[in-house]
């Protein structure tokens, strides 16, 4: 074990983290759930969905079993809804082809739908107590200002030396307690802003402290101004306040996720009407809302709001697989819950 790791395992018996829910009842299965609930999310956010996800799928088998639409609705709001996807896919593969026990060999986990090399790790080192290593944000931030890596962490080069870097570092024992203690360490003191080096266990070597340059590691992506695209949503209702929703096609922005209609930005409201084969006398009241920025990954929406009363529902709109009418009180019925995108949420929360 080398000095690292030595003095990052001390400091963590006695300073790191241990009261996590996903710290308690070890299993491979709540390890994978928090460490893709974690990719991109902040601890402090993830703790409530996780709580939650768990009371409803406490077993990958209740994950396998249960419709996707209602494992997409304990997502809403979580954002990378991807992730909720292949958690489903890989909860289904887990049960079909390893009889609900999870694979131990890394090429194994590693094929199974999102999960990569780095989550592979996390669920061998801290829950099959396996040598294995992983190399997640707080661990790249870490390693970078420890041994002053140049470039952005996500380009290949870059990425091949941290990973050599993370595998040096970790130990042939206590694997699990050292990756929590790396990233324990990442999350709470050699953090993206403000770090707190003075309560850095391995501070004495750190080269970026050294060297006085600690905020200019990790170095970041050339950044490059996200292009903006507009559309409008309209938030069609009835007298007794059910709202049309259409479903996203799996594939794309949202994939599963249901949303009020989204069009161009250019639709009228008189050619959505005739879209839904809705008379012009059937609509009641129309409102066109201000509009805001729904910024994602790699552009900027414009969400326009329309929002139609009408009288009556159009004759030609039922209940199918793509839309379907939903009241209000559908979403606290245990039996009806759907995954709403987060501008979903903002849209219809606006039209209640």
């Amino acid at each position: 074990m080398d000095w690292f790791a030595t003095h990052l395992l001390k400091w963590h018996h006695q300073n790191g983290r241990k009261d996590l829910p996903w710290q308690h009842k070890i299993d491979p299965y709540r390890v994978w759930v928090s460490e893709i609930m974690l990719q991109q999310t902040q601890v402090a956010t993830v703790i409530d969905y996780y709580n939650r996800f768990m009371q409803r799928f406490a077993t990958v088998g209740d994950l396998a079993a249960a419709p996707l639409d209602e494992v997409l609705h304990h997502w809403t709001g979580l954002g990378y809804y991807a992730r909720a996807r292949n958690l489903h896919k890989t909860a289904n593969i887990i049960v079909a082809e390893h009889a609900g026990k999870f694979p131990d060999q890394q090429t194994t986990l590693e094929g199974l739908p999102g999960i990569g090399r780095s989550t592979a790790g996390a669920i061998r080192a801290i829950a099959m107590n396996q040598h294995a290593t992983i190399l997640d944000g707080n661990v790249k931030r870490v390693l970078s200002r420890f041994h002053t890596i140049a470039g952005y962490p996500g380009a290949a080069q870059v990425t091949r030396q941290l990973w050599a870097l993370a595998e040096a570092h970790t130990p042939a024992q206590r694997t699990g307690n050292y990756t929590q203690a790396i990233m324990d360490l990442g999350a709470t003191v050699c953090t993206r802003r403000a770090p707190s080096c003075e309560k850095c266990p391995v501070c004495a070597r750190c080269q970026a402290l050294a060297d006085d340059q600690v905020s200019r590691y990790p170095e970041p992506k050339a950044s490059k101004a996200k292009p903006q695209r507009s559309a409008r949503f309209f938030v069609t209702s009835l007298p007794n306040g059910a709202t049309l929703l259409e479903q996203r096609p799996l594939q794309g922005l949202w994939g599963g996720l249901w949303t009020p209609p989204e069009r161009s930005a250019n639709t009228a409201t008189d050619a959505f009407l005739n879209e839904i084969g809705c008379a012009p006398d059937q609509l009641s009241s129309e409102v066109i809302a201000a509009p805001f920025r729904h910024t994602f990954t790699h552009f900027h929406l414009q969400v326009e709001p329309v929002y139609l009363q009408l009288s009556t529902p159009p004759p030609t709109i039922a209940d199918t697989d793509a839309k379907r009418w939903v009241h209000p009180d559908e979403m606290h019925n245990a039996n009806e819950k759907i995954g709403l995108s987060a501008v979903a949420v903002k849209l219809l929360s606006e039209a209640i």
